[in-house]
């Protein structure tokens, strides 16, 4: 076996070792609030860029309300950081962290496709955050934000499913 492979193969079983450790223990509220918020700023400027390219109203309508949505939550974790005192990762990080989540979203005709597609996900993966960060954290703010934002999501979820329905290829997420 050559020395790549052997370091893939190697690098590989680390990051597996890493994620198998890090679902193993809570997280604290610093990780959640970091983790949310960048969620929240690439479902916004992917949002931002799916109302730029679409000719669709529906989804033009669906796009502002996620970027209000997700710019609210994102104060509100925010004004929790701030409030508990809790270290922030740095504006730059969480901005790397989010544009590394961003999808790659084609331009044509598929674009409204891949849009709702990815929104699907995107909400059934902060549902599934925000449910286990209700469920652990014994922070009273997170788990008033989480009561006020699970809601909001599971109902963009079904818009976004929805929408899917419409202009995509029928696709209706893992929930």
């Amino acid at each position: 076996m050559s020395r790549m492979a052997i370091r893939l193969r190697t690098a590989s079983f680390a990051m597996l070792l890493g994620l198998g450790a890090s679902s193993a223990f809570a997280q604290s509220p610093a990780e959640f609030i970091e983790q949310a918020s960048a969620k929240g700023m690439a479902d916004i400027e992917t949002s931002r860029m799916a109302h730029a390219k679409t000719t669709s109203q529906e989804i033009k309508d669906y796009t502002i309300e996620v970027i209000n949505e997700r710019t609210l939550a994102n104060q509100h974790l925010a004004a929790i950081a701030k409030k508990l005192d809790l270290p922030v990762a740095p504006r730059d990080k969480i901005i790397d962290k989010a544009e590394s989540l961003m999808p790659e979203l084609k331009d044509g005709d598929s674009f409204d496709a891949a849009y709702t597609a990815q929104e699907i996900k995107a909400n059934e993966d902060a549902i599934a955050l925000f449910k286990k960060e209700g469920a652990e954290s014994s922070v009273p703010e997170i788990k008033a934000l989480v009561d006020e934002t699970l809601p909001k999501l599971e109902t963009r979820l079904e818009r976004a499913r929805a929408l899917a329905g419409v202009y995509g290829k029928g696709y209706q997420g893992e929930g």
